[in-house]
């Protein structure tokens, strides 16, 4: 049954928009207030709101909350083309196809990189939420590369704690259009969820803090291969920062992509690899460096850049 909840709006959510005080108020993921907006069950002092409206202090918020969606779960099932680069009692590190999901969520049916490990019994970490247990890093589904997932406890708390310290190196080849100038460069812009576009992220003032370094490593006539290093780890933020730049990634419609260069090159998703992941072994505290070499479709593509 469906619960009718109603809080004024707090001093340090004026100004927000009603999304963001749904998610927070009423403790809703993003994606899920927002849903709840567009479906007319919130309200603002007895009006409904569009998603972008701002909130004031003092005003009361209402949301009619469904019951809890079951979580996602895990369905076991080895992934063609997902291979297992490093496995031993603490991490595994997985080279991930394009097509494949970091863990379940709601709304993807597709395979993920868990249900692989499971279908190959490979067991992981119980710390972090039910369907993303032992994931302490993502690729996006058309992303294609390393991943690192924690198989006991103690990996994934010290690996965490690498990621939120920034001193993991991740390393990707991309390819955008045009030649972006200067040559090798840092891009810091903050980032943050489109006010426009579910799904969809941009540089804005209100995002967060990312950083992205970069070199051309070879350039063709209408594109560049980039190599990159993350100093920060946002959602989409390769993608996005190099949209911003006006060099969007070659087959990335969603952020401006030229469609008919990736029809081209025969690219049905955005050149980006992530091609080597280098951090400190959580329990040896060895260094350890792992390399991937570009899948089937990317390598395809540059071979028809070269040639021109």
């Amino acid at each position: 049954m469906s619960e009718e909840r109603t809080l004024p709006v707090p001093d340090g959510l004026a100004g927000e928009r009603v999304d963001v005080g749904v998610s927070r108020l009423f403790g809703l993921s993003r994606t899920r207030a927002a849903e709840l907006v567009m479906a007319g069950e919130v309200t603002i002092d007895g009006a409904v709101p569009a998603r972008s409206t701002r909130l004031e202090a003092g005003a009361l918020l209402t949301a009619v909350i469904p019951p809890a969606r079951p979580a996602a779960q895990i369905h076991a099932g080895v992934v063609e083309g997902m291979s297992i680069v490093f496995e031993d009692d603490h991490i595994v590190v997985v080279d991930k196809p394009v097509g494949v999901a970091a863990h379940p969520s709601v709304g993807w049916t597709g395979p993920t990189v868990l249900g692989h490990l499971a279908g190959a019994n490979i067991r992981i970490s119980t710390s972090g939420a039910p369907e993303r247990k032992g994931i302490v890093q993502r690729l996006d589904v058309g992303t294609s590369g390393l991943m690192v997932v924690a198989k006991s406890e103690r990996a994934y708390s010290v690996l965490k704690d690498a990621f939120r310290r920034r001193t993991v190196s991740k390393t990707y080849h991309a390819v955008c259009q045009g030649h972006p100038d200067p040559l090798r460069g840092t891009i810091e812009a903050p980032i943050g969820r489109s006010p426009h576009h579910d799904y969809k992220y941009a540089v804005m003032s209100t995002g967060k803090h990312a950083v992205t370094h970069y070199e051309v490593e070879e350039m063709f006539r209408s594109a560049a291969l980039l190599e990159i290093h993350l100093e920060t780890g946002r959602t989409h933020q390769i993608r996005v920062h190099f949209s911003a730049m006006r060099h969007p990634l070659v087959g990335d419609p969603l952020y401006g992509s030229d469609p008919t260069i990736a029809a081209r090159l025969g690219l049905e998703r955005q050149w980006l690899h992530a091609v080597e992941l280098s951090f400190e072994h959580p329990i040896s505290r060895e260094q350890v460096t792992f390399t991937s070499s570009y899948p089937e479709d990317l390598a395809e593509a540059l071979r028809i850049l070269r040639e021109g």
